[in-house]
């Protein structure tokens, strides 16, 4: 084959830079590390149990011991961290929500054991109501079930220092009470836990992708037909949550999370931009399920899937990522 010499070439291919591995990977403008990523999982009471969550395939309820194996497995697989959330007996939850502050709960008790067994890895707590409360809210509410903002924060606060003082080093307060973050930041301060840092979930919407947690937790049945509207925020806003990052911020939040994930990548992205503060993405229990859904149908290859959809919220701006995927997504890097 011949060309014509007075034929005009391009002289930029952008092409070139994606020829081989080693180029690509020269030019690559974010990297996905097993340290960018934060384990979720839920604990159960008991000793050698396991309990799979329907909505969730491949995720389980477990007892202490097992979550402490866990720890250890993904510890060893170089995640950065992993949060606690617990599954409350019905017949410890109540209207005043109790049982969150219990120094001997559920969750404090997963605290310690995993500090005390695996020391090196990070551990995050979730400063809500909503799995300890007879009626499925984040708060403490009244008469007519709206959920009241001071109230509920002091019930945060208790619940705060429990965690700090089972040994958690991050507090992440997935209320959206306005104040909150002022307040147990003081209360961190005063009570001598100046090095517990607050991730607040300060964009946290109301969403529809949140189901299969409420099943994990057993906080579906409580809330039944109600909503949080009220007080998580409306999906259509993105200056808002401008507006309440930034609040977070002055109040003495030390990173910043967007909930869901996917369908938020431009809030990420706006937060990241313009605050230049620490952001989180929470890639929820329905972003896991549809994936994990698709994969079981043959419709989607799971693992690249998987990599592809961690990696946007990298490309997006966020520092780190909590997926129920990370131990899997860790041990894919690792090779």
């Amino acid at each position: 084959m011949t060309f014509s010499t007075d034929r005009q070439f391009p002289r930029t291919r952008p092409r070139r830079l994606r020829r081989t591995a080693f180029l690509r990977s020269m030019v690559r403008e974010s990297v996905l590390e097993p340290g960018d990523l934060i384990l979720p999982f839920f604990v159960q009471e008991g000793t050698g149990q396991r309990t799979p969550v329907p909505s969730m395939p491949g995720v389980e309820r477990l007892s202490i011991d097992l979550a402490v194996e866990l720890a250890r497995q993904a510890a060893a697989e170089g995640i950065s961290a992993m949060a606690v959330f617990p599954v409350t007996p019905g017949e410890v939850k109540s209207l005043d929500a109790a049982e969150a502050w219990n120094p001997d709960g559920l969750a404090q008790r997963t605290m310690r054991a995993i500090k005390d067994a695996v020391p090196e890895i990070g551990l995050m707590s979730d400063a809500a109501l909503d799995p300890f409360t007879t009626h499925g809210q984040d708060g403490i509410i009244d008469d007519a079930g709206y959920v009241l903002n001071d109230e509920t924060t002091q019930v945060l606060i208790q619940q705060s220092l429990s965690h700090a003082a089972a040994g958690v080093d991050i507090i992440g307060p997935s209320d959206m009470m306005d104040g909150r973050i002022a307040a147990i930041r003081d209360a961190l301060e005063s009570a001598g836990h100046i090095h517990t840092c607050i991730m607040s979930y300060a964009a946290k919407y109301a969403s529809a992708y949140y189901g299969p947690f409420r099943d994990a937790v057993g906080s579906a049945g409580n809330l039944g037909k109600a909503d949080k509207k009220t007080y998580q925020m409306d999906p259509a806003n993105s200056d808002e949550a401008l507006h309440e990052a930034a609040l977070d911020l002055a109040e003495g939040a030390d990173f910043l999370m967007v909930k869901p994930g996917l369908p938020y990548l431009d809030v990420i992205h706006r937060l990241k931009s313009e605050l230049k503060a620490p952001v989180t993405a929470y890639h929820v229990s329905g972003e896991y399920a549809m994936l994990e859904a698709a994969a079981a149908n043959g419709w989607i290859d799971r693992d690249r899937v998987m990599l592809e959809t961690l990696m946007s919220f990298k490309r997006a701006g966020a520092d780190a990522i909590l997926s129920y995927h990370a131990l899997d997504a860790a041990r894919l890097l690792n090779g």
